[in-house]
Formats: structure tokens, C-alpha cells, sequence
């Protein structure tokens, strides 16, 4: 991976990790490096997942990665409940 695909994968996974947040309208366990990991990983998973149910629709492969970022933060948030 180049710098130019890291600095890709940092910025998708802060939009997605900042989206899936405000969608979830509540507080979450996790900081900033929190919300961009969070958002990597449902980058990665959420649009591998969405193309293999709905087949390649030219671009909105982004909403599947915001569902599974909203999933990845619901399960954070469960598992440091006290």
C-alpha cells in the first residue's frame, strides 16, 4: 500500500466513522482514532458485504459501510457498558 491509498483509507474511514456516529445520535465509548478505525473497518467489511448482496451499483457501496460502522460502534458501546 502506498502513502496515497493510506491517506484514502484515513479519510473514508473518517467520513464513514463521523457518519455512522452522527446517525447514531448518542455517545460513543470511542475518541477520534477510535471514530477513524471504526470507520476503516466498516469501510472494508460494509462494502464488501453490500456488493456481494446487491451486485456492483456504481458507488452506493458507501451506505453498506456506514451500516456496519453503526454495527462496529453498537457492539463497542454494548461491550463497555457498565
Amino acid at each position: 500500500m502506498n502513502d496515497v491509498g493510506l491517506l484514502e483509507w484515513v479519510i473514508v474511514g473518517s467520513l464513514v466513522g463521523i457518519l455512522a456516529r452522527l446517525l447514531l445520535k448518542r455517545s460513543d465509548p470511542v475518541g477520534c482514532l477510535g471514530t477513524i478505525f471504526v470507520g476503516i473497518a466498516g469501510a472494508a467489511i460494509g462494502s464488501k458485504v453490500w456488493e456481494a448482496a446487491f451486485g456492483d451499483q456504481n458507488g452506493v457501496a458507501w451506505i453498506g459501510s456506514v451500516l456496519a460502522a453503526m454495527l462496529i460502534l453498537g457492539i463497542l458501546s454494548r461491550l463497555t457498558d457498565r
